[in-house]
């Protein structure tokens, strides 16, 4: 089965299919509707054979697809007909849980995405689970952790500082769900310098090893270029 990953961002939509190791990008923006960005898509991956479609949406999805408006895109995502649209069946997942659900590597694991916001999500059990840990108090001028760690964040309160926060957030939020460890990801990651104890980076492509993933596609010999792939069990993945 080839899957072909779509992640769309809020300032590029970037796509590959299975067995292949170049992801194409194009821009997104507010002017960006499903039906543009499919047009697009097909037409950037009109060489690339594929029997299915995953997408990393930047807002909450739920098993019908987007389940509201991203604030950063067009309008018109609640309710459009992706399957009819790329003529293949297609699942739909929050793009902080679809790039989670790629950097998994067993156990209790917690992601947090740093970039223009703050995604997240909890893999446990064979259960992927979005949050919007941004949402969450920080501080007593009643500003939320996506306040302070978003982009904005960044530039309003300086490299140091935010690092030192992402660090005190970190640790916070891997005694509060008991994980196992935490994988930091979004553009913002590379701005880290020392992680704690139990935290890793994200690689840069592992939305697109998550779309496949959602497939039960594990196979990925581009995400592992020193070491040849290791056969694994399909697992029937759960989007809560």
């Amino acid at each position: 089965m080839k899957i072909l990953a779509v992640d769309v961002g809020g300032t590029q939509v970037k796509l590959l299919a299975s067995g292949h190791s170049e992801p194409r990008a194009m821009p997104s923006g507010k002017t960006l509707t499903p039906a543009r960005m499919v047009r697009a898509v097909k037409k950037l991956a009109r060489d690339w054979d594929f029997d299915a479609v995953s997408i990393g949406f930047p807002g909450i999805a739920g098993l019908s697809g987007p389940a509201s408006e991203p604030g950063n895109l067009g309008h018109g995502w609640v309710g459009f007909d992706f399957a009819a649209a790329f003529e293949r069946p297609v699942k739909v997942a929050n793009d902080a849980a679809m790039q989670a659900l790629g950097s998994y590597d067993g156990g209790r694991m917690l992601f947090l995405g740093l970039g223009t916001g703050v995604g997240a999500a909890l893999i446990a059990e064979k259960a992927i689970v979005p949050m919007e840990l941004s949402e969450l108090p920080w501080n007593k001028r009643a500003e939320t952790i996506g306040d302070v760690l978003s982009s904005a964040g960044l530039k309003r309160i300086g490299a140091r500082r935010w690092r030192r926060i992402v660090d005190l957030v970190t640790r916070r939020m891997m005694k509060a769900f008991l994980v196992d460890y935490v994988v930091i990801g979004g553009g913002n990651a590379k701005k880290l310098k020392k992680l704690p104890h139990g935290v890793r980076l994200g690689h840069n492509l592992t939305a697109f090893r998550g779309g496949f993933r959602l497939w039960g596609v594990e196979d990925v010999p581009m995400l592992s270029p020193d070491a040849p792939p290791q056969a694994r069990e399909p697992i029937e993945w759960r989007l809560v």
